[in-house]
């Protein structure tokens, strides 16, 4: 793997999880990283952080945290998108109007939102990575809002190809299957004991085993564009079906 010397990087929901844990991969390989998160006070410190409070669904925020950041580290190279949520495991008709709009603001809205504030101060030779998920390639049952903001977003990465074709700006999209993270129990509204059933009988992915593809994508030489990433645990085939040990 290259090395990230001279380079920056904005990492987004940097508190936890794949955001915390790409973060802390990035500043190992020698990146200076503006970390945003609400829970700005387990954002990762030290000298190779610039850590900024965010609230990805609020525009005056984002607005301010992208002018920080990009004044603390002196300009940008890298932007991460990884701030996103899922909420609940029901029929589409049993949903509400509060959750959908909440995860297609957290999930689309505010990528979009970052990605277009940030994408003015991309130096030559940067690189743009969303956080997808295998939820938006295959649909399953039980979650459409969540699979309707992934599909949106890798939607919204082709199209951002297709309008930098020609800018030396890289954009890369990780379609991650089940990383074992706090995303199920947010998804179950903190019901710890469903969040853990999830990864039952598996072996999930680790936010570190994608925050390892995420730096090799933008530690590949500048002529080298890896579009897509898919990765599953081993027992997973798709978003809902796995291969569990017995008890």
């Amino acid at each position: 793997m290259l090395r990230l010397d001279g380079k920056t990087a904005i990492v987004t929901g940097a508190s936890s999880g794949i955001g915390l844990a790409t973060a802390q991969a990035f500043a190992a390989l020698g990146a200076r990283v503006a970390v945003g998160a609400r829970r700005f006070e387990r954002l990762p410190a030290g000298d190779a952080f610039v850590r900024l409070p965010l609230d990805v669904l609020d525009p005056a925020s984002c607005a301010a945290f992208v002018e920080q950041a990009v004044a603390g580290l002196g300009g940008l190279d890298i932007l991460y998108n990884n701030a996103g949520l899922a909420l609940g495991r029901a029929p589409f008709d049993e949903s509400s109007e509060e959750d959908e709009q909440l995860v297609i603001d957290t999930n689309v809205r505010s990528v979009m939102r970052l990605t277009r504030l940030c994408l003015p101060h991309i130096r030559d030779n940067g690189h743009i990575v969303f956080i997808g998920s295998v939820a938006g390639r295959v649909a399953y049952p039980n979650g459409a809002s969540y699979i309707a903001s992934k599909f949106a977003v890798r939607g919204l990465s082709y199209a951002l190809r297709e309008d930098l074709l020609g800018r030396p700006i890289r954009i890369t999209t990780v379609d991650a299957g089940a990383v074992e993270t706090e995303f199920s129990v947010v998804r179950f509204r903190g019901d710890e004991a469903m969040a853990k059933s999830v990864y039952e009988g598996i072996d999930p992915l680790t936010a570190e085993d994608i925050a390892d593809i995420i730096a090799f994508t933008v530690t590949r030489p500048p002529h080298v564009n890896i579009d897509e990433v898919v990765v599953k645990a081993l027992a997973q085939s798709s978003g809902s079906r796995f291969v569990r040990r017995e008890a």
